[in-house]
């Protein structure tokens, strides 16, 4: 619930016209929230210049007042940034630091979402990293089966793919200390799970760049993300119970045991301007 301290509002309407959902009115040369449609994005908050709104659902130690010097990249440094992250799959034997985690999953959280749903959480599997590879390779092993059984339908990339699979798995049985080519050396696995493919997408886009500002090394595993869509095993050693929900992305990392030079090219942006 959004709440207005009427001693320290000064009626300036700062708040009421940036409301998207029009929830809040000026009365008695005073800022009201009326509480029927409020999304609870926190615009309010952010705007006031008096520090007037809360919203008791929140945590209100979180919010940070506005310093230039903390808060603003400059245009060029963050698009280098971009542009110099690599996807890291050599990783050294250095385990990473909660806090770095604490972080990476704090940058996921104040990801924006639709409607300000937040509907994304995430699972860190560290401990028993050994169990989900079995699992993941146990299901990549299925579908891979599964694929090359109806080679016509099935296109030479994925089929590639499916034969790696296969091959993952007898390797890993025969030896499952040994890393494997799904998560290779790494130390951690972060998951994004949620019900929307966008927000939890916008989600991990964030994650992935905290993850790299802080020396981290880390690849997208889209082989773990059709395992868990093609395990219900794999899903309740996750404790994903809602079946509305699903793995987004897989987030592999540790400290890199790599050390790129430069950036890369890429193709030209197709552009339509209108």
């Amino acid at each position: 619930m959004i709440k207005i301290d009427q001693e320290k509002c000064i009626g300036c309407g700062a708040c009421v016209d940036d409301c998207f959902t029009r929830d809040l009115v000026i009365a008695d040369d005073k800022a009201k929230a009326l509480n029927q449609t409020c999304i609870k994005c926190g615009h309010c908050i952010a705007v006031c210049p008096v520090h007037a709104v809360s919203i008791t659902d929140y945590d209100m130690s979180e919010v940070k007042e506005y310093e230039a010097a903390s808060f603003d990249i400059e245009p060029e440094k963050l698009l280098n940034f971009i542009k110099f992250r690599r996807s890291v799959r050599q990783f050294n034997d250095q385990p990473i630091e909660k806090e770095k985690l604490d972080a990476i999953i704090e940058a996921g959280r104040f990801t924006p979402t639709g409607g300000n749903r937040q509907p994304v959480s995430f699972v860190v599997v560290q401990e028993q990293l050994a169990e989900l590879t079995g699992l993941a390779l146990e299901s990549l092993n299925n579908l891979g089966k599964v694929l090359l059984a109806d080679t016509e339908k099935t296109p030479p990339l994925i089929a590639y793919y499916a034969k790696r699979w296969l091959q993952m798995y007898e390797g890993y049985l025969t030896n499952p200390e040994k890393p494997t080519d799904l998560f290779f050396n790494a130390k951690a696995v972060l998951l994004v799970v949620s019900e929307s493919p966008i927000d939890g997408g916008l989600a991990a886009t964030s994650m992935e760049l905290m993850t790299h500002a802080q020396g981290l090394g880390m690849f997208y595993s889209g082989f773990f993300v059709r395992a868990a869509a093609n395990s219900d095993k794999l899903r309740r050693f996750l404790g994903i119970e809602d079946t509305n929900k699903q793995v987004i992305a897989c987030q592999v990392m540790g400290y890199p045991k790599v050390a790129y030079q430069r950036t890369v090219p890429r193709k030209k942006p197709e552009v339509s301007w209108r």
